[in-house]
């Protein structure tokens, strides 16, 4: 699983790349921006594996902004564009690959499947079947969490951080290892949600919802697992 960011000035090509990232389940979008400094910002933040990066965009440009990049530690950058004339550009300026817009799934997993070739190879290490507990970060100390307390789990700018009712920290695990591993459910591209901590649920328009937890704390429900969220539950 890579973790991503995708910089574009564009809302709804920012999100259309985003859910297609998603669908792939290979990428973890942990954090979007829609210039070129707010995206300096985040990558010296979150450090993902790979920026998508528009080419197009005011004031400082993506190749622009591809040379105000460490070359020795900056994450593999796949150029976005338009325009066919970008390509050549893209890769004398060590960009890793590049994408025309409007994306095709199918050249997105090419590209994928270049970003697998080209990672390193974790040790690994034998990992349970299912987690109990959740390692979290904060204060120079590693506090364990037992699952059924976290009502929650996002994605922020410090990276994934699990909330209990009285506590938020962040954790080194991804929001898929967490998915797969333990009872939170994925309610939103960016949260997950334990149904046990549910106080009510509020029905927006256009087929969205919001989750109040127990504690209080507000979670975004997205049209793609509102059902979900309501088998769930037992709601028909």
């Amino acid at each position: 699983m890579f973790t991503a960011v995708v910089i574009d000035d564009e809302p709804l090509a920012r999100e259309e790349l985003i859910d297609l990232l998603h669908e792939s389940n290979q990428v973890e979008v942990v954090e979007q921006a829609s210039n070129a400094i707010q995206g300096l910002k985040v990558i010296q933040s979150v450090k993902p594996d790979v920026v998508f990066l528009d080419i197009e965009m005011p004031q400082v440009s993506g190749i622009e902004m591809l040379a105000m990049l460490d070359p020795e530690t900056m994450p593999k950058i796949v150029f976005v564009t338009a325009y066919d004339q970008y390509a050549i550009q893209a890769f004398e300026d060590n960009a890793f690959d590049y994408l025309l817009k409007p994306i095709n799934p199918e050249r997105l997993l090419k590209t994928l499947c270049k970003l697998k070739k080209h990672q390193p190879k974790p040790v690994e290490a034998i990992a349970p079947a299912q987690l109990e507990q959740i390692p979290c970060t904060g204060n120079h100390r590693i506090m364990i969490i037992a699952t059924q307390n976290v009502e929650c789990a996002y994605t922020g700018i410090t990276g994934v951080l699990v909330r209990t009712a009285d506590s938020e920290l962040t954790t080194q695990l991804s929001l898929k290892v967490l998915e797969d591993k333990t009872p939170l459910i994925r309610c939103h591209r960016q949260y997950l949600i334990n149904v046990k901590r549910i106080k009510e649920i509020s029905l927006l328009e256009n087929g969205l919802a919001e989750i109040m937890t127990q504690s209080g704390f507000t979670v975004p429900i997205s049209r793609r697992y509102l059902r979900s969220v309501k088998e769930h539950l037992g709601i028909i």
